[in-house]
């Protein structure tokens, strides 16, 4: 692991750091933040995933979590989208290649040999994290449209790695929209029995989630209908699955509507982690 850069914030550290990744076969990036209560000891901690396009960056610099990571005393890691690099596999559409992994494992080709994110989220990269930061064993993980859906995939799908969840505008029901069919024929190939493991609204009728979920939509979100939160509201009603699940009138897609949420996102996941 090389340490690429640490700033101090509120009290606290805000690194990033890259690595050799054998499940994606290429160096990838992350970010950690520690926040003043790690100097005393390992503190809970609260995964990240970001959207389509987006790099470990973003949600780093935009989403002001650290300030209420640092009131709530937990590290939160942001964790990039995709594989990158010259000799990974790309498409020249924003939705689908690098910046758009869809914390999938692939099997298909091009994309088999590196694009295999949700074994790196879920297993190496948060080996990684454990065995180098001052966390603890409690986690959590929420995300943002992409992200939302991986987070509620990998919640639901390892649930022993995961005791709290949220998501910002998440990808409901990718295997019934056209932000899902694409990657999801791209990446698990075209026997669409195989898709319902990587879609939010099907795990929960079919796995279910053990705890309460937190989520925030926006009522004027750009992309509501590729989102199908529909969706998701019907299968968390049905499955009777504790929710809180919030429309929230005027935002839209953007950094706007996740940093205006942010605080009440980590409140929830701290409440949870640390209780």
């Amino acid at each position: 692991m090389k340490t690429i850069s640490e700033n101090k914030a509120f009290g606290g550290v805000q690194g990033v750091y890259t690595h050799m990744s054998d499940a994606c076969g290429c160096e990838m990036t992350f970010a950690v933040y520690l926040p003043p209560q790690a100097q005393e000891g390992p503190v809970p901690c609260l995964w990240y995933l970001s959207g389509l396009t987006c790099t470990h960056e973003n949600a780093m610099t935009k989403a002001g979590m650290q300030a209420h990571a640092a009131e709530f005393g937990l590290a939160i890691v942001f964790a990039d989208t995709s594989p990158r690099g010259d000799d990974v596999a790309n498409d020249d559409a924003y939705d689908l290649g690098q910046g758009a992994g869809f914390y999938v494992n692939a099997t298909e080709a091009p994309w088999g040999p590196h694009f295999q994110m949700e074994t790196y989220i879920a297993s190496e990269l948060r080996d990684l994290v454990t065995e180098n930061f001052a966390v603890s064993v409690h986690h959590g993980i929420t995300g943002h449209s992409m992200g939302g859906h991986g987070a509620m995939t990998l919640a639901m799908k390892y649930p022993g790695h995961y005791q709290s969840l949220s998501a910002f505008a998440p990808i409901s029901n990718p295997a019934n929209s056209d932000w899902g069919r694409k990657q999801l024929g791209a990446y698990l190939g075209a026997d669409e029995t195989l898709w319902p493991a990587h879609d939010a609204s099907m795990l929960l009728r079919d796995k279910g989630w053990v705890g309460d979920v937190l989520v925030d939509q926006g009522a004027d979100d750009q992309f509501f209908d590729l989102l199908k939160a529909s969706a998701l509201s019907d299968a968390l009603i049905e499955t009777k699955t504790a929710h809180c699940y919030r429309l929230q009138e005027g935002y839209d897609h953007s950094y706007y509507f996740v940093s205006t949420f942010a605080r009440d996102h980590v409140a929830w996941h701290a409440e949870r982690l640390k209780g």
